[in-house]
């Protein structure tokens, strides 16, 4: 058994390490029921680093009058992209909701949408989703459905405005696998609360990439849990959040079978006095996961005075049997070292911090594995770079 576990810190970031969590992630409540979640304070130990009064709208137990515009690729033979009311799409979610807000979507949402792709389909194209937000209140339920030995790419782009409560349900049988895309790309003024859920069958794999770079507050917790031997997870992050802008993303990986592979690595770079990222990682090595191998990663990186990274790793494990289990996490300034070397080589301070972002970000991006998105991507990452660029002329 190795257990490995390295951490580092600098000022002007906020950074938790290693905190045993107040009450197991095992134990936690799930239901369907929104009364079994109170409206959140910002004093639990879940939303403790949220702007709460900010994602208030998404926690009342109404139903929503606003909408989100869906555009879709062309859907190739052997899958399916239908609506399914609410009790089946219940019944067809891997796991009870988490929280209050992706309870309060469900409940309203109206029922789901079931992107089914059947088995032993191989789709070679990513399939596309973009959904577009046009203002107003907006409850979301998707069912993101692989048979058995099915393979596909999906890529989820959300952009324009709303105040969005998600769930997102993501079944894969036996020897299924997925690439899964999520992109944040909202409007400055965007609120999107939401939960993926994820259950993984014997010798199944999941691929997924989150990318935030949009929205006033983005806050998305994603849980994997493997329910057969030999299944495999690999989950990305990369966000940029600016002044205003609060980021957050909470991971939990649920072994409870053995020999299963997950690793977590996350990505943030903050500009910006009032820029806020959050960042929990909880992995859950249950006493009958032997042979678990496991890992997860936190990188954040400051670019200006002010901004705040909360990074929090947790890891509990129920049995002495398994192949490695650790994690990493820091928070750390532009390196001004890296910066003279290049302005010594004649590099302009604008390129200089262009090339060390970039570098920072792009073994990550290129983990996508879709080469337009990740072309996007670098694009959107140099703008970001540009607008820091500005903020700090006006100092």
């Amino acid at each position: 058994m190795t257990v490995t576990d390295h951490t580092q810190a600098t000022a002007d970031a906020a950074h938790s390490h290693g905190v045993i969590p107040d009450k197991s992630r095992a134990d936690r409540v799930v239901s369907f029921d929104v009364d079994a979640f109170p409206v959140p304070t910002g004093r639990e130990e879940n939303w403790r680093f949220s702007p709460v009064r900010d994602l208030r709208p998404l926690f009342a137990d109404e139903a929503a009058e606003g909408h989100l515009e869906w555009t879709t690729s062309d859907l190739p033979a052997g899958v399916t992209l239908v609506q399914v009311p609410a009790d089946e799409a219940r019944e067809r979610t891997v796991r009870e909701p988490g929280d209050r807000a992706s309870a309060v979507a469900v409940k309203h949402a109206g029922g789901a949408m079931a992107l089914t792709i059947a088995a032993n389909t191989v789709v070679e194209e990513p399939i596309t989703i973009d959904l577009k937000g046009v203002g107003g209140d907006v409850r979301g339920h998707l069912l993101v459905e692989l048979g058995q030995s099915a393979e596909a790419t999906v890529v989820i782009n959300r952009t324009g405005t709303a105040r969005y409560s998600e769930l997102v349900s993501i079944d894969l049988q036996d020897n299924a696998g997925l690439n899964l895309v999520l992109l944040q790309q909202w409007d400055e003024d965007a609120v999107h609360a939401g939960e993926v859920l994820a259950r993984l069958g014997r010798d199944a794999r999941l691929r997924g990439t989150v990318v935030t770079l949009g929205g006033k507050v983005v806050r998305l917790n994603t849980s994997a849990a493997f329910a057969g031997e030999g299944a495999s997870v690999d989950l990305f992050g990369l966000y940029f959040a600016d002044s205003g802008q609060h980021q957050e993303h909470q991971l939990f990986v649920d072994h409870a079978v053995p020999k299963c592979t997950s690793r977590v690595t996350y990505k943030g770079a903050l500009a910006g006095k009032t820029a806020h990222s959050v960042w929990i990682g909880d992995v859950l090595i249950r006493a009958a996961a032997e042979g678990t191998d496991t890992y997860e990663l936190n990188r954040n990186l400051v670019l200006t005075d002010g901004a705040r990274a909360d990074s929090v790793p947790n890891l509990e494990i129920e049995t002495g049997e398994i192949e490695g289990a650790g994690h990493a996490s820091a928070t750390g300034r532009f390196d001004e070292e890296q910066m003279f070397y290049l302005r010594s080589r004649g590099i302009s301070e604008e390129q200089a911090r262009k090339l060390v972002v970039r570098g920072f970000f792009a073994d990550l991006i290129h983990e996508i594995g879709v080469p337009a998105v990740e072309e996007s991507l670098m694009r959107q990452i140099d703008l970001e770079i540009a607008h820091v660029e500005e903020e700090l002329e006006h100092e």
